[in-house]
């Protein structure tokens, strides 16, 4: 953000104020370095989160567990994440808190801690819930800090940001693979170490973070002559989040249960059908990543319309694809229906300038939420009838992005 963020004293709060920055600046563009730091924290931060749904078949095996407690697991970690992250969001516009990137990640190493230790099935749930605590603090700040280090560039930033994360998550099969599944539940504690890596990282970026912000009166806030209205902001972002809810609900479809379906249906082994979950959340970081930019050079609208309808015919054709043909189709989902996030997180932002970090919180929560909610319903179905039943239904997810048609129109300088 290159302009002070000031609002009108109906929000009856005090807004975060970024100074303006110097024109020498301005024409130096995004802050690479901060970019730099604040996705590679994204990616430590999302590597130890994946490491959850990547562990599943060994605590299903160990403990005996069916597929609604393995679904209870991810929803005790995203909807602790869901509840708090638009909490964290609204209280850091009004201040913002710099160093609480560095805190939150504590959250997180102790979780992983526990995860590592734990016997019971409570204590698991406890700990995927303190990771999810780390994930709420985590995510509506760093997501700020992305804009403000963007030089302007908020598709570009978004998606580097974006890129960490689902790099991420990504590597959690392949660690799981190669460490847990070897090792046993005892070996997660070693990811601690990447916690305190991050712990680092963070606070470093806290001190950069810090002489950046200011707090500052409310005061009239200045509306684009081409704004949508109230009632159409409204109407948009309620639409945003259905369009989230489609993408995000099929890709938790995959990354809770692409491992069972493929074991289920292929008979591959646990370590092989990582390594296929592994291909793609890779699809989908680099989907993640080539978002952004398109929707800077297009307009956000077109991409979220071609990334969400456009993986439709594919998710359609996967349940009755074989082995390799899944594995093809999964990397085409990945790519297509990925790159959405950025777009839609910065149409969201662009909607309601004002608040940030309470926008990037919800949509962020959001997205938690509705994959552990998903996932919970989706393993009480895949309970009752099948993995493959569930994929058959979850192909129909993308067809709400026929709701795009209801998105206004941005002003220019705002596509």
């Amino acid at each position: 953000m290159n302009k002070p963020v000031v609002v009108s004293e109906e929000t009856l709060t005090e807004p975060v104020v970024v100074a303006e920055l110097a024109p020498a600046a301005k024409a130096a563009g995004p802050a690479y370095v901060v970019l730099a730091g604040i996705s590679f924290s994204h990616f430590l931060n999302d590597t130890m989160q994946s490491l959850i749904a990547s562990v599943y078949p060994i605590l299903k095996d160990t403990y005996a567990l069916d597929f609604a407690q393995i679904g209870m697991i991810t929803l005790a970690f995203q909807f602790t994440a869901s509840l708090l992250q638009p909490v964290v969001g609204h209280y850091t516009d009004k201040k913002a808190q710099p160093y609480s990137l560095a805190i939150g990640m504590a959250s997180t190493f102790f979780g992983l801690l526990l995860l590592s230790a734990a016997h019971q099935y409570l204590v698991i749930l406890v700990a995927a819930a303190l990771v999810g605590l780390g994930s709420a603090v985590f995510h509506p700040e760093s997501a700020r800090i992305a804009r403000l280090a963007s030089g302007g560039r908020y598709g570009f930033a978004q998606s580097v940001f974006q890129l960490g994360g689902s790099f991420g998550t990504s590597m959690g099969p392949v660690l799981a693979a190669l460490i847990v599944v070897p090792f046993g539940q005892g070996s997660i504690a070693w990811f601690s170490s990447i916690a305190f890596l991050a712990i680092l990282i963070l606070w470093r970026i806290g001190r950069w973070y810090a002489p950046q912000i200011k707090a500052k009166k409310t005061a009239a806030v200045q509306a684009h002559p081409d704004a949508p209205s109230s009632r159409r902001v409204i109407v948009a972002l309620l639409v945003l989040v259905a369009l989230l809810f489609s993408k995000q609900l099929y890709v938790s479809s995959l990354s809770s249960y692409y491992i069972f379906y493929l074991i289920d249906r292929f008979g591959v082994s646990t370590q092989a059908a990582q390594m296929y979950l592994f291909i793609f959340l890779a699809a989908n970081a680099v989907g993640a990543f080539l978002g952004g930019p398109l929707g800077d050079r297009f307009g956000r609208k077109i991409v979220i319309w071609i990334s969400i309808l456009g993986a439709l015919p594919f998710t359609l054709a996967l349940p009755y694809a074989g082995l390799v043909g899944s594995a093809v189709l999964s990397v085409v989902i990945g790519l297509i229906i990925s790159s959405t996030t950025s777009s839609i997180i910065v149409f969201a932002q662009e909607l309601v300038p004002h608040r940030f970090g309470m926008i990037s919180g919800v949509f962020f929560g959001v997205a938690f939420g509705i994959g552990g909610l998903g996932a919970a319903v989706l393993g009480k179905v895949a309970d009752h009838t099948s993995i493959e039943f569930v994929y058959q239904i979850c192909a129909y997810l993308p067809a709400i992005g026929l709701l795009a048609v209801f998105l206004p129109k941005l002003p220019r300088h705002a596509r």
